[in-house]
């Protein structure tokens, strides 16, 4: 049986109904802004449940699951070894990564687990082994996350600088959203709201960063989804008040969902303190969705989007509702064919227009 439901329900008997429910003011600290390139997407909803996914490869074994408890698809990663992105990725040197996930146990008895995290540079993209140990012969760096949160970083000769936060803490059978951003040699890490790690300059100097590595122990392994890898930073202000239209993929929804998740405040208080410096300029929001599903009901659940965004700007940064409209679009106005996950990704956007 492919679901997760006896797994997550038995581990240990503890809830799981995920950590207390997150709202946008408990991430006002929050600065995490994605890229606004999409170079890779994975929700893994084009695998086959009970299928190890074919954009990914691995020393160890995985499957594609569902649960009882969160919706989507999730990449369930099994056994010790290495889980990589298939042949890497030609990645610039500001990037975004980020990815849902949930840990779970080897041992049920366990309350937490640990897995690890690779950025690194890789002399063969093919050779998921290469480096051994420390994979990536021209170097890169190792994050740890579960009942603690480690950095250490690596180069030619060996480890250059490490460290670690005991209190960034995952419990398993819990989801969270681990974000990074990568600008030449400076590295920021969130879990959830929380800014776990910000090393200005862990990374030598024109290192390039080309692979992507789970690392499974015998502590623990974890479930992931919605991993998204994407380029540059939206230049906001540019787009809005010169252009005068932003196009955003820096604002989140469940699947078939029109409230605006959490993680979407670093790019709502970008667009919002631009509206706060230039109280003139008005705005109309326009939700757009992929082609899932039917063309009235995504219609229907883009402009509820537009709407969502809106009230958000209204109701958490103090924008005059007077100075926002909203609508939607649907699937109507692609920016790419619908046939792939990045593709799909790439049209579910929310357009901001200067009126």
């Amino acid at each position: 049986m492919k679901t997760l439901a006896g797994i997550l329900i038995v581990m240990l008997g503890f809830s799981l109904s995920g950590h207390a429910q997150q709202n946008m003011q408990t991430y006002s600290k929050y600065d995490f802004i994605p890229g606004e390139k999409v170079i890779f997407y994975d929700d893994f909803t084009e695998t086959g449940i009970g299928d190890f996914p074919a954009n990914w490869n691995t020393t160890a074994s995985g499957e594609v699951v569902t649960t009882n408890l969160f919706p989507g698809n999730w990449f369930k990663m099994n056994g010790e070894g290495g889980v990589v992105i298939d042949g890497g990725l030609n990645l610039p040197d500001n990037f975004t990564v980020e990815y849902d996930v949930i840990g779970y146990p080897v041992e049920d008895e366990n309350l937490y687990f640990e897995f690890g995290f690779y950025l690194y540079s890789s002399q063969n993209t093919k050779d998921i082994d290469e480096g051994g140990a420390v994979p990536g012969l021209n170097g890169g760096i190792k994050l740890t996350f579960g009942y603690r949160a480690t950095y250490s970083a690596y180069n030619t000769e060996g480890y250059t600088l490490n460290g670690e936060k005991e209190d960034a803490t995952m419990e398993a059978g819990k989801k969270y959203r681990i974000s990074v951003w990568v600008q030449k040699t400076r590295l920021r890490v969130y879990l959830d709201q929380v800014k776990v790690f910000d090393l200005p300059k862990v990374f030598e100097p024109g290192l390039k960063i080309n692979m992507m590595r789970f690392e499974l122990w015998e502590s623990g392994n974890p479930m992931i989804t919605n991993f998204r890898v994407a380029a540059g930073l939206p230049d906001i202000r540019s787009k809005l008040l010169t252009e005068g239209k932003l196009v955003s993929y820096g604002i989140y929804f469940d699947v078939n969902k029109d409230v605006v998740k959490p993680e979407s405040y670093g790019t709502l208080k970008g667009i919002a303190d631009i509206l706060k410096e230039n109280p003139d300029l008005r705005v109309k929001i326009v939700g757009h969705t992929d082609s899932d599903g039917s063309d009235a009901a995504n219609l229907d659940l883009s402009k509820r989007r537009g709407a969502s965004v809106k009230n958000e700007l209204v109701k958490t940064f103090g924008i005059d509702a007077s100075r926002l409209e909203s609508d939607g679009s649907g699937e109507s106005q692609p920016v790419a064919a619908n046939d792939s996950p990045v593709n799909k990704a790439l049209n579910r956007r929310v357009e901001f227009l200067k009126l």
